[in-house]
């Protein structure tokens, strides 16, 4: 299926590493030019160069700290020049995880750290829509996809509720503020997936539980495990970024405002 992405060019936040990364591969096999912003300058010159190899694409690192208004509009400012021009966001930008002092009992939570996670996630995508919508406008064409996470349907983690939750608001305010301009802004929920973290993650918890990490994960995902998910294994970030990648087609009109799952069926709720 021709998605339509041919000679458009993006822009990947939190694009240096797991499902930034995977989105901007996905993007870049589609004929995407990209830039692809994070904090790390060395991380995401590797990651521009690895992406850019593997797909003959352009792919651009721009450093940038989501967390400072001026720094968001001038990478934003500078992708849409180099590129010329801008269609596609991806806010893929946040601290894995959250703060610890943010994600526990209400007693232990400290309110700097809290509002913190709040800045770079929420309001980090808020300020590269801001600055990357009037970019979108001037194509006529534009996709805004969020990532967010199944924390905001899961009661437990403060911050990580908090902020995927409000994440979930921004992006429908924004279809409605933006469908009739050509633009269409969606959120996607990834559960537990498959990143450069997760062998790290295993190892630490199979060490506690005095176990080999695939011992760990085939435990997490077995049959009679209620906690598992309906498809038996753990998602992988390439599963998300071709989801991202739909998001963002010429074939996704019918889908504005919306809030994917991406847990492999993790979840016995029903959503109507």
């Amino acid at each position: 299926m021709d998605l339509g992405l041919a000679s458009k060019r993006g822009l990947v936040v939190g694009g240096s590493r797991g499902i930034g990364k995977a989105i901007a591969l996905e993007l870049a096999r589609e004929g995407v030019d990209l830039a692809i912003s994070a904090r790390n300058e060395q991380e995401l010159e590797r990651t521009a160069q690895e992406i850019s190899t593997a797909t003959g694409q352009r792919v651009l690192p721009i450093p940038c700290d989501v967390t400072d208004r001026d720094r968001v509009e001038a990478a934003v400012g500078s992708a849409a020049r180099q590129l010329g021009g801008l269609q596609i966001l991806i806010n893929s930008g946040s601290r894995p995880g959250g703060s610890p002092t943010a994600t526990g009992r209400i007693d232990t939570i400290v309110d700097e750290d809290f509002l913190d996670d709040f800045n770079v996630k929420y309001m980090g995508a808020l300020r590269c829509a801001r600055a990357a919508i009037p970019h979108l406008k001037a194509s006529g064409w534009g996709r805004i996809v969020n990532i967010s996470g199944l924390n905001a349907r899961v009661a437990g983690n403060m911050s990580g509720g908090a902020r995927n939750a409000s994440l979930v608001h921004q992006t429908r305010t924004l279809a409605m503020q933006l469908g009739r301009d050509g633009i269409t802004v969606n959120c996607i929920h990834p559960g537990a997936t498959r990143t450069e973290r997760t062998a790290v993650v295993l190892e630490a918890r199979a060490e506690d539980a005095g176990l080999s990490p695939a011992e760990v994960e085939a435990r997490d995902y077995a049959s009679d495990n209620p906690r598992s998910n309906s498809i038996g294994r753990m998602v992988d970030a390439a599963e998300i970024g071709l989801l991202a990648v739909f998001l963002c087609s010429d074939k996704s009109w019918a889908i504005n405002g919306e809030v994917i799952a991406a847990d492999g069926g993790g979840s016995r709720a029903v959503y109507y």
